[in-house]
């Protein structure tokens, strides 16, 4: 079962069983005070989600499968009242 790691200004902040949830999580870490075109306008921001093979690799670092980097569009997607 896969593992992702979400990525935010370069630091691991979160994790979620699914790309789904992932995106989900975003919304959390998001300062609610910025939109999504606001986050993607500043580089030192950028969203990236990490796929492991399992929450074990990850904890034995192993290197990731792929790294997604969310488009603004993927990410407003899942923006509150967006579901």
């Amino acid at each position: 079962m896969s593992f992702f790691e979400l990525i935010w200004k370069g630091e691991g902040c979160g994790d979620a069983a699914d790309l789904e949830e992932a995106l989900l999580n975003f919304q959390e870490i998001k300062p609610k005070e910025l939109s999504w075109q606001e986050v993607f306008a500043d580089p030192a921001m950028a969203p990236c989600i990490r796929r492991y093979r399992s929450f074990d690799a990850f904890l034995d670092n192993e290197d990731e499968l792929e790294t997604i980097h969310p488009s603004q569009e993927m990410l407003e997607r899942f923006a509150e009242g967006a579901l």
